[in-house]
């Protein structure tokens, strides 16, 4: 089987690690183009030891390629995507360009990989946001077994989130405050060194934030229209690496011990949780790993049927480049045709 792959945005934070799970996962590609925007041709990719000089994205021709990862942003995603689809090249979208999109699925492969079969509507398949991908993960075993009726989460998300240059002001603001530099926010709405700020992306009229939007719609896309769900989600100063809170509401009785017991058989999902000092996961030690990690798991005794849990993931792999990659698989095993 000949796969070619373009990774678009290949010198940001997401395609960087697109490249990187490349490797890792030995994915079966013949060749991978990294493709990026004029100002970043000629600049150095890496897919494991091989070097890859960065193309423009402008002048090239999807036709050449099976598959496109696109992790540029939504702007380069609604003007590059729909021309590589129609090039014939099936494009995996990080951004939020499609993904409410009714004739683009948007999947997460260990949740509803199903989705996929109707890729060829559009021939893009869209990435969720990366705080809706660790929490479907982790609910759909126990939506599975309960039935799950509502759900509150508080994310921590990390600045990585943000990109680069939101990780450079943490780093800077932090180091500041050491020899008495008075932090200057630029990329974010109030100081994040030592800080957390209950606020990402844009306010919507309902109050809530385009962010908690997100989860919400994406959540009932991929998982079941009939959950209710409210998020508040907060950027704090972590680098890599969101953790949320959950609380869930079921129609059946589960335990902690079922739930325990369920999400350690589920894929994706790694449970660590013992009920001592250190027996959880944190964001520092999920960075470079695969999992969802799921901790705390405790009845919630203040409704019927409810239970709480800790949720932590590297927001940089399973938020969306090894998600994307992941589709890519999945895509390839079941549904597309390609010549040997």
């Amino acid at each position: 089987m000949a796969v070619k792959i373009a990774v678009v945005g290949a010198t940001g934070n997401v395609g960087r690690e697109m490249l990187n799970i490349l490797h890792e996962r030995l994915f079966p590609a013949d060749e991978v183009v990294a493709l990026a925007s004029t100002r970043s041709v000629g600049k150095e990719a890496f897919l494991g030891d091989k070097l890859l000089k960065v193309k423009a994205l402008e002048n090239f021709d999807f036709s050449t390629v099976d598959i496109a990862l696109f992790s540029a942003g939504g702007d380069v995603s609604r003007q590059w995507a729909p021309i590589a689809a129609e090039a014939g090249c099936v494009v995996i979208d990080n951004s939020s360009a499609f993904r409410m999109d009714p004739d683009v699925p948007l999947v997460v492969p260990e949740v509803n990989p199903g989705a996929l079969a109707d890729f060829s509507k559009r021939n893009i398949v869209a990435n969720p946001n990366c705080s809706t991908a660790q929490l479907v993960v982790a609910l759909k075993p126990l939506h599975d077994h309960a039935v799950i009726k509502r759900v509150v989460v508080a994310t921590y998300q990390s600045v990585s989130g943000a990109g680069r240059e939101p990780m450079d002001e943490l780093f800077i603001q932090t180091k500041g405050i050491y020899v008495n530099d008075q932090p200057s926010p630029r990329h974010f709405p109030k100081q994040i060194a030592f800080n957390v700020i209950p606020h990402i992306d844009v306010f919507m009229d309902s109050g809530e934030t385009k962010e908690e939007w997100k989860m919400t719609a994406e959540t009932k896309k991929i998982l079941d229209p009939e959950i209710k769900l409210t998020a508040t989600c907060v950027r704090v100063p972590t680098f890599v690496g969101h953790a949320e809170a959950i609380n869930i509401e079921f129609e059946r009785p589960i335990s902690d011990d079922e739930a325990r017991d369920i999400l350690r058989e589920a894929p994706g999902c790694m449970v660590v949780d013992k009920r001592e000092d250190g027996g959880y996961i944190t964001p520092v030690e999920c960075v470079g790993e695969y999992a969802t990690f799921i901790s705390r798991i405790r009845v919630d005794p203040t409704v019927e049927n409810g239970l709480s849990i800790w949720v932590v993931s590297d927001n940089l792999r399973k938020g969306a480049a090894l998600n994307t990659v992941q589709i890519a698989e999945t895509l390839i095993a079941r549904y597309m045709k390609i010549a040997a």
